[in-house]
């Protein structure tokens, strides 16, 4: 998302401060995409993710999109703002901005020309060597906290998937899933993916 006009573009916040918040993040003119979890920055590699991590988001999001075409919710892929306020939306009063590999949202009122406000309906992340850390821990907290219905972990090169489901507050993981599974969403109802046919399809 293109950051908001300013005269005062940050091009490098310090990464070792932990108390940045939303309206900080709009004035950084960063070559590389960043995230801010929890008030501290976390960097996204200069390089492009791997060609396997794109085409694995490219053709879930188009999976997602034919599923809820006609439907009241939307499915969205990176770069996009999802914020996660805790007691305030005010931007100087919102510590963490992700941009999940895909979000599908179904309460439009959380939509604005930003991005998303609030926790969406699933998330999705995909696995690439240097992001392992990030998703499975501080990600996966935040997702949890902001109450995200719905976690769906994949690594492209193990053709695994792991689902992370909300059950009274806490996430509940579903067990491994692969090639002859097929994942059924319980955010996204009727939502489900053949994973052998899906994998199948990388080469």
């Amino acid at each position: 998302m293109k950051k908001e006009d300013s005269k005062s573009l940050i091009k490098e916040p310090d990464l070792s401060y932990s108390n940045y918040t939303y309206a900080d993040y709009l004035t950084w003119d960063m070559e590389e995409m960043a995230e801010l979890i929890k008030g501290k920055v976390f960097k996204k590699a200069a390089a492009a993710p791997r060609r396997i991590h794109q085409w694995l988001a490219g053709n879930l999001h188009t999976e997602l999109n034919l599923f809820l075409k006609g439907k009241k919710c939307q499915a969205y892929i990176a770069p996009f703002d999802v914020r996660l306020p805790v007691k305030s939306i005010k931007d100087d009063k919102i510590y963490t901005v992700v941009q999940p590999d895909i979000c599908v949202i179904c309460n439009m009122e959380k939509l604005d020309d930003r991005g998303c406000i609030g926790a969406p309906d699933l998330v999705v992340e995909v696995l690439s060597p240097g992001n392992k850390q990030l998703e499975l821990q501080h990600k996966y907290e935040v997702y949890e906290e902001s109450g995200v219905r719905e976690y769906w972990l994949m690594d492209p090169e193990g053709q695994t998937l792991l689902i992370y489901t909300l059950i009274q507050g806490n996430y509940q993981p579903s067990r491994l899933m692969t090639s002859g599974d097929t994942a059924k969403s319980s955010a996204i109802i009727g939502f489900e993916l053949d994973l052998e046919s899906f994998f199948a399809e990388i080469n």
